[in-house]
Parts: C-alpha cells; structure tokens; sequence
C-alpha cells in the first residue's frame, strides 16, 4: 500500500479548524515525455505538442513538448493523497468539480510540479457528507508562473 494512505487521521473538528489555513505542500512529481506520451495515449489526443519533441522545437514557442493541462490536473489526486489530511470515520471521497480552474503556464517535458494545498471551506452538507473546497496551485520547478490554479470541490462521506 502507497504510504500516503497510512496518514493518522484527524477529527472532523480539527479539519473544520484548518479553514483558511494552508494545508501542505507535495513532493516533487517529474512530467517527462514518457508520460506525457502514455497520458495521449490514454486520452487519444496524440497533438503534437505534446508527443512530438522535434516538430515541437521547431514550430513553437515552447522549444519542447509540454504535458496535456488535463495531465497536470489530474496529478492533484497524488498531491493532495500526499498533503490533506484523512478525516476519522471517513467511508470515501469523491469528486465534485472546481469552481474555478485556469492553466497558466505550460509544463515542459522534464519538469518537475508540485502542488500547494489551502483549505477554503468545509461544511456539512448532510449529517454525513461534507462539501470541502480547497485552493490548489500547481507550481513548475524553476518556474515564474504556475501551471495550475484551481478552486476544487471534494465530497466527503461517514459512516
């Protein structure tokens, strides 16, 4: 089992008292050409932006290939495993959308992104769900921009 997972939790209270503070920060990812390549390959979009490192270098702006912003979207799940905290009695989490999501800067092939997590909100929505938003910036090693900035709605179920 993936060591994220074996986090102590923490009280529904003490999560709720996190509100407005940031959470953490993950660890570094690489988005190299490999998967970048097996991320197109996944979603069948093979533009060759993303999976072509010659043509890219020579007709864009980029000087290499850059990583798909859904791929760079989608390594918030692995981030956020590393950095929110397991809220006891907690049975799932699921995805409930973003109230705002904005790709700023391309991530090259080679980068390295890492995510910083800052808890907006949590409330009760029912006696056993919770609506958790979460501000997340995903920042390029080395970079002057993030790749990502997004507003991320999680629900959270009890027992």
């Amino acid at each position: 089992m993936n060591e994220v997972w074996k986090k102590p939790p923490v009280t529904l209270e003490a999560y709720r008292a996190m509100v407005g503070q940031e959470i953490g920060v993950s660890s570094w990812h690489l988005v190299d050409q490999n998967r970048i390549n097996l991320y197109a390959d996944v979603i069948e979009d093979h533009q060759f932006i993303h999976v072509d490192p010659e043509r890219a270098k020579r007709e864009t702006a980029f000087g290499t290939t850059v990583a798909h912003g859904f791929l760079t979207m989608s390594l918030l799940s692995i981030m956020s495993y590393e950095v929110m905290p397991v809220i006891a009695g907690t049975t799932m989490g699921v995805n409930y959308g973003f109230d705002k999501l904005r790709f700023v800067s391309p991530v090259r092939a080679g980068s390295r992104v890492r995510g910083r997590f800052r808890l907006v909100e949590a409330k009760l929505r029912k006696p056993k769900e919770l609506q958790s938003h979460t501000n997340v910036t995903v920042e390029v090693e080395g970079g002057e921009k993030p790749a990502l900035v997004a507003d991320w709605i999680g629900l959270i179920y009890f027992a």
